[in-house]
């Protein structure tokens, strides 16, 4: 039986195990190589920091736009805020995967590993 799911240290998606990480799995932290070369920066961490400040800035249940938080590190004078959407989106994975936030779409919590589309972030309740 395989052991139990992990969560990429870079992007936040679930790693499935794979037969090749058999004897390595202990040691396995990012989904890619792509996720291996990235990490996490000193970026991503201000994302999550201001995902979490915006959201303890909001009544219980509300939710933010990840747009919210990269507005919020990238400014929001010019486009500079749209490269960092999908870090944003990647910092609220990983918050998922600390039990920290919940991503919901349509007000219902989803998988963030296989969400597509638009997303809001929220407390974990």
């Amino acid at each position: 039986m395989p052991p139990a799911d992990k969560t990429c240290a870079s992007c936040g998606r679930r790693i499935e195990w794979r037969k090749k990480w058999e004897r390595d799995w202990d040691d396995v932290k990012y989904c890619s190589t792509a996720c291996r070369k990235h990490k996490v920066s000193a970026t991503d961490e201000r994302l999550e920091a201001s995902i979490l400040d915006l959201l303890a800035g909001r009544r219980g249940g509300s939710t933010i736009c990840p747009s919210e938080a990269a507005r919020a590190v990238g400014g929001d004078a010019d486009d500079a805020w749209r490269e960092l959407m999908e870090p944003a989106r990647r910092a609220a994975r990983r918050l998922v995967a600390a039990g920290e936030v919940e991503i919901t779409q349509g007000g219902k919590v989803v998988d963030p590993s296989t969400a597509k589309g638009a997303i809001r972030i929220r407390k974990a309740r």
